[in-house]
């Protein structure tokens, strides 16, 4: 990485619990991506804040990404389950669909968009 280059920092990795989940917004060019954070053990995930069934965020409240039992991302709209690591829609509407993934990386306790990361689109 060139010193030149910026970083886009999510959250500290210590705002999210083990599991946890927190929501940010990503700055592309000259536009704002609601996108969210997701820990769960050694991992740390983040995918677009948008059900891929409905378009529709999936915070039930803000920071709020997981079921009750905090083992899945669920869809605030319809309850649709997703798991965590690759963001794929295990249970409801739009079963076998995913999340759009934002890649991360954590350096020096911060979660940070990963180095060379395309703009992400949603359809």
């Amino acid at each position: 990485m060139n010193a030149g280059t910026r970083r886009t920092v999510l959250c500290r990795l210590d705002e999210l619990q083990n599991p946890g989940s927190r929501g940010a917004t990503l700055r592309q060019g000259d536009r704002l991506l609601e996108v969210f954070v997701v820990r769960q053990g050694q991992g740390v995930y983040a995918y677009v804040n948008s059900c891929p069934h409905t378009g529709s965020p999936l915070d039930w409240t803000e920071h709020e990404f997981l079921s009750l039992d905090r083992r899945y991302i669920q869809c605030a709209m319809h309850a649709a389950l997703f798991r965590v690591a690759d963001g794929k829609c295990v249970a409801g509407p739009c079963a076998g669909a995913s999340l759009t993934p934002v890649p991360v990386e954590v350096e020096a306790g911060m979660v940070i968009v990963a180095p060379e990361t395309p703009p992400v689109s949603i359809a």
